[in-house]
């Protein structure tokens, strides 16, 4: 389907089989970082790439700083991706930040969506002491941002490895440097800020899809007591605790990534709630 959204949001399809797999990229990230993961997936179903506008390849002139404000923009963006593409039944897949969109497009649409896979969600990254440990203290978050703006290639540098870990793979640290610093310093900003101080907690009860939360283990930006709060909170949903080690299992530990995926697509959709660890 000829649509501008398709171009605007760099869309691209594959794939075959009939059932979408909407796949969301994190912060500072792009599409080609479900590279890893998408070809197990391909002869099953229908593979949805895009990059949200400001991200990748995506139409930098259609960057809106009121939209994107707030994690609604980006929520907007997945859901005219799935209009423009008349899709149905959607798997959403979304990593870190793109967890919290999926959940608030489908409070938005929720007869859009079979199922949420969430990678490493945090619906709050910073902490709300006694009752809440999001990971950081506000002041964090803003020292965090002032190195962004003062010296964004230090500030790309010191937190790439932060977030992926697995020091063993230098070059998945390095891409994820060359992912940030090709994103406009503007738009990094305004998307940093709209992801550290969302406070998603109360979306999550609203929730009606039944949700996959994938937990990683030594994640420093989603700890593993966010993934139990999110658990806690999100009726129907199913916590898996992943091997993996840091914040992008779907780069670093690609097939165990796929496993629970797949396990998870194989069970039935009940809304029973479990919890687990795949041995």
């Amino acid at each position: 389907m000829d649509s501008p959204v398709l171009s605007r949001n760099n869309v691209k399809v594959f794939g075959r089989g009939t059932q979408p797999m909407l796949f969301a990229h994190g912060f500072g990230c792009d599409q080609n970082m479900w590279r890893f993961v998408t070809p197990a997936f391909a002869d099953d179903y229908r593979i949805v790439l895009f990059d949200y506008v400001g991200s990748g390849k995506s139409e930098l002139a259609a960057y809106d700083l009121e939209r994107y404000a707030t994690l609604n923009g980006y929520a907007s963006d997945v859901l005219d991706v799935s209009h423009a593409l008349e899709l149905q039944n959607v798997i959403f897949v979304g990593h870190s930040v793109s967890s919290m969109v999926g959940v608030l497009a489908a409070n938005r649409e929720p007869g859009l969506f079979e199922r949420l896979i969430l990678i490493g969600p945090s619906p709050r990254y910073i902490n709300d002491a006694p009752a809440y440990v999001g990971g950081f203290e506000r002041s964090d978050i803003e020292g965090l941002l002032e190195t962004m703006e003062k010296n964004y290639i230090g500030w790309a540098n010191f937190l790439a490895p932060v977030i992926m870990k697995n020091p063993d793979h230098p070059e998945l640290t390095s891409e994820l440097v060359t992912s940030f610093c090709s994103t406009d310093p503007v738009v990094a900003r305004r998307f940093a800020e709209a992801t550290f101080f969302a406070d998603n907690r109360s979306d999550l009860a609203a929730v009606e899809v039944p949700s996959l939360i994938m937990q990683c283990s030594d994640d420093m930006i989603a700890p593993a007591a966010v993934g139990e709060y999110v658990s806690r909170e999100l009726r129907g949903s199913t916590l898996r605790h992943l091997r993996a080690t840091g914040h992008c299992p779907h780069m670093s530990h690609p097939k165990e990534t796929v496993a629970v995926m797949r396990e998870y697509l194989r069970s039935p959709v009940d809304g029973a709630q479990s919890v687990a660890r795949i041995r």
